[in-house]
């Protein structure tokens, strides 16, 4: 099965819309610019010291960006909200290619700027975005220029709006009380949620969840491209202002649609290699670090910088 290219997703995300506000006129667009301007949050790129040159989108200048799904709190007993979702996207324009990196929630790594090494996903839980940037710059050892976080409980909102999604289900399981079969299944909101939500019981794991979520996220962009309904533009547009955040304005992610496409002809996908771990009685996902450094070379390539 082919996976979702998740360069792909982004730009249909955060641009497909855009293509109906300005087929609608300038009353939407004007409404798209004030969602983007409400969605902006104030993480400057010159903060990373991986990176120091200014990008240039008009110059086809490569760039990286982080995909983050964040979930809910799991209780009060543990308040904190963490990155159900990691993703590193870096795209060549030049070399008309993307290269993505699906990052485990449980990967051991140093959480920089809190003193100790625990799973990457509480990152977030410590220390919000620019914790989980420079965490994920120090894992890598690659530049991060842009983000784009995600409210995983905000998908609900954002398929509700658009309409229910077309999956196909390869593992028979039940969760949070619905019945998930084998097959093609139409999924309104909150069973979308809940379908990207399952990991105990997927053979796989947390990788199996990943590819649930990648699924999910195909079907709302499916549903997307049929879209034809302008009177709901407005739902939308309110589904992306209440849950997803990034500083890329709405020009750069413009910009990036039309001057980047042929980058998508050539995807290819990492996944981190490791293994399972356990101290404390607490699981953690053991990454194979010489696997890292290799990658971390390939990725610094792809992005024309310099790994130091």
């Amino acid at each position: 099965m082919n996976k979702i290219k998740w360069k792909r997703i982004m730009l249909v995300l955060l641009t497909g819309i855009g293509v109906t506000i300005i087929a609608a006129g300038s009353y939407w667009w004007n409404l798209a610019a004030t969602t983007f301007t409400n969605i902006q949050e104030d993480i400057e790129r010159k903060e990373s010291e991986k990176r120091l040159e200014e990008i240039s989108f008009e110059e086809h200048d490569p760039f990286s960006v982080l995909l983050m799904g964040i979930d809910e709190p799991e209780g009060e007993h543990d308040p904190y909200q963490r990155s159900d979702a990691i993703i590193l996207v870096t795209v060549n324009p030049s070399q008309k290619s993307t290269q993505m990196v699906s990052i485990p929630r449980d990967t051991y790594t140093e959480i920089v700027g809190h003193g100790k090494k625990d799973k990457i996903n509480h990152a977030y839980a410590f220390g919000g975005t620019k914790m989980t940037i420079r965490t994920v710059e120090h894992f890598l050892n690659v530049p991060i220029d842009y983000f784009i976080r995600v409210d995983m409980e905000g998908l609900a909102d954002m398929v509700n709006a658009i309409g229910d999604i077309k999956v196909t289900n390869e593992l028979d399981f039940k969760y949070k009380g619905v019945h998930f079969e084998k097959g093609s299944l139409q999924l309104n909101g909150e069973e979308a949620v809940a379908y990207s939500q399952m990991r105990k019981d997927d053979p796989r794991g947390d990788f199996g969840r990943q590819e649930r979520q990648r699924k999910v996220i195909s079907g709302l962009i499916n549903k997307g491209a049929s879209f034809s309904s302008i009177t709901r533009v407005e739902e939308i547009l309110n589904a992306i202002e209440d849950n997803v955040r990034t500083n890329l304005s709405l020009k750069e992610i413009w910009n990036i649609q039309s001057n980047y496409k042929d980058a998508l002809h050539s995807v290819k996908q990492h996944e981190i290699k490791g293994e399972d771990g356990e101290m404390d009685e607490t699981y953690y996902y053991m990454p194979d670090m010489e696997y890292v450094e290799v990658l971390s070379a390939k990725l610094n390539s792809h992005l024309e910088s310099d790994d130091d």
